[in-house]
């Protein structure tokens, strides 16, 4: 298992694709990483996730950020081949995976869990471009621990 604590230290932008709850978009905001966010079914569907006068706002601006170090997933292991290309494309060096699963089988926006298989496959399609791998803990869990360290 990869260590999050520094993916999440060396990170300052973040690009968020999909997301169980506004918790994901918003405790990363509020942790000071920039955050654009693709959060609709067409391409141009892209915004930034601001912090102004104490609330997290989010504003569409229909592109894509020059450059990522992080990218969060939340989206299915059929999606994750563009998703990593186009993360290499911003110079990001970690994907970051969520399923939003419980080890169940039940949905849970803070869940992890991923079945065998699919976590193998997961991991073999991001390393194999040569970027790192996550997809435990919770990534807002992670954020709001960190903030507690410091």
């Amino acid at each position: 298992m990869t260590r999050p604590d520094p993916i999440l230290e060396a990170a300052t932008s973040v690009v968020v694709h999909d997301w169980p709850t506004r918790d994901v978009p918003e405790t990363l905001t509020r942790a000071g990483y920039a955050v654009t966010v693709y959060g609709g079914p067409e391409p141009d569907d892209i915004f930034v996730s601001e912090l102004r006068d104490g609330e997290v706002t989010i504003t569409r601006t229909g592109q894509p950020p020059e450059r990522a170090d992080l990218v969060y997933v939340f989206r299915p292991l059929a999606e994750l081949p563009g998703i990593v290309a186009a993360a290499k494309e911003l110079g990001a060096t970690t994907i970051w995976r969520q399923s939003g699963l419980l080890s169940s089988g039940e949905s849970d926006p803070r869940g992890c869990w991923t079945p065998e298989e699919e976590s193998r496959e997961a991991r073999r399609i991001v390393e194999s471009a040569g970027l790192t791998y996550v997809e435990d803990p919770y990534i807002a869990d992670a954020v709001r621990q960190r903030a507690t360290q410091r």
